[in-house]
């Protein structure tokens, strides 16, 4: 009995070891792929609107640069970089040594002049009355009458000059003519200036400017917009809310450096500081012509050819296709063989994909506006309204 019970046991053991010897020596099984998410673009054959993103600066719509009427040594310099001012409030002050003694030359001409006319006036009289009992010739009356005239003259002249140099005088005080924020120092204390040199310059309180350059195939564009409320959007460095502006003002001609055109649009006096970075987006309708428009971004290189990836909407994948490209205009591309319209394409996330991936489209946040932290968001495919399909 004692027998028959360890042959059991033998035989259940050496069954048993092989199983779990086996079960120990399997590899895990290998982690599965991220979902990743990814923004896709529907291709439209009728275009659609193609949103461009430039570089803007808020600056205050007056700008002044205030300098001295008069030439002179600086004294002291009060405003700050940075400084808000009050009108009248006191910049900078010039030696007003010199242009005191002028007002004191200006008075004593004064002076003269009116003490010259006074003794012209008196000799008139008497001529006059020795004219009456003729003792002397008409000419002669008229002569004396004619140096009155220029001493009267003299008198007003002099008068004049005196207020001149006594207006300069008090240009020796550099003030603000309106509330605003010093933007920059360009003189300093002990500096010789002339008249009219840049000391500080005031950014006037009241409407903002954002200020940005654009190519000059945009500039029909951007002169078809002005004065056209909302036409722009505008987005503040580090935050995603797009605020609509509206294009003031377009150059009438090309920088002769960058080559590009300088645009200032009216963002109003909301929440925007002076010099801050900004974002402007720019919508307009483009229409495809040999081609079909995708996002430059959109485009990667597969074994030394142009290629996009195309989203399979039935099983959420996506898989590579060979495109020829044409012409590019900033970030757009024109692409000439490989797609079709109504295809869907992969517009963000192209370098972390690989073929039969498992993907999803990537919504925003309900608080953030559609568009927001996009490079590039083209309209997609026409609907049957001629209304363009947003990017999903």
């Amino acid at each position: 009995m004692t027998m028959h019970r360890w042959t059991q046991t033998f035989v259940f053991v050496a069954v048993i070891s092989p199983v779990l010897m086996t079960a120990g020596c399997s590899k895990a099984p290998p982690p599965e792929e991220p979902i990743r998410a990814v923004r896709t673009l529907v291709l439209s054959e009728a275009g659609g609107v193609v949103d461009r993103e430039f570089s803007a600066e808020i600056r205050a719509r007056t700008e002044s640069r205030l300098g001295f009427q008069v030439p002179g040594k600086i004294l002291r310099r009060q405003a700050e970089l940075g400084q808000a001012v009050k009108p009248g409030q006191v910049l900078a002050q010039l030696d007003p040594k010199d242009l005191s003694l002028n007002q004191e030359a200006g008075r004593a001409g004064l002076a003269a002049a009116e003490a010259n006319a006074a003794q012209a006036s008196s000799d008139f009289k008497r001529f006059s009355e020795l004219k009456s009992q003729g003792f002397i010739s008409a000419a002669e009356l008229e002569r004396h009458g004619t140096a009155l005239k220029a001493a009267e003259a003299s008198v007003r002249q002099a008068r004049a000059q005196a207020g001149v140099q006594g207006n300069q005088a008090t240009y020796a005080t550099l003030t603000a003519g309106a509330s605003g924020v010093i933007t920059s120092i360009d003189a300093e204390p002990g500096q010789v200036v002339g008249a009219g040199t840049p000391v500080v310059t005031l950014a006037l309180d009241g409407p903002r400017d954002a200020v940005f350059s654009v190519p000059e195939d945009i500039a029909p564009t951007m002169r078809s917009l002005v004065g056209r409320p909302g036409s722009i959007k505008v987005r503040r460095w580090g935050t995603l809310t797009w605020v609509p502006a509206t294009v003031r003002e377009v150059a009438a001609a090309t920088d002769a450096i960058t080559r590009t055109i300088l645009v200032k649009a009216d963002v109003g006096q909301g929440a925007y500081e002076l010099g801050q970075t900004a974002t402007v987006m720019l919508s307009s309708p483009v229409r495809n012509s040999g081609g079909l428009r995708v996002p430059l971004q959109a485009l990667v290189e597969i074994e030394g050819q142009s290629a996009v990836w195309l989203l399979d909407g039935a099983s959420m994948t996506v898989k590579p296709q060979r495109v020829a490209t044409g012409e590019v205009s900033g970030n757009v591309a024109i692409v000439t063989d490989g797609l079709k319209p109504g295809m869907e394409i992969v517009t963000a996330g192209v370098h972390v994909i690989k073929l039969g991936q498992k993907v999803k489209r990537y919504q925003t946040s309900l608080d953030e506006p559609t568009g927001a932290n996009t490079a590039f968001a083209p309209a997609g495919k026409a609907s049957s309204a001629g209304r363009p399909a947003r990017e999903q």
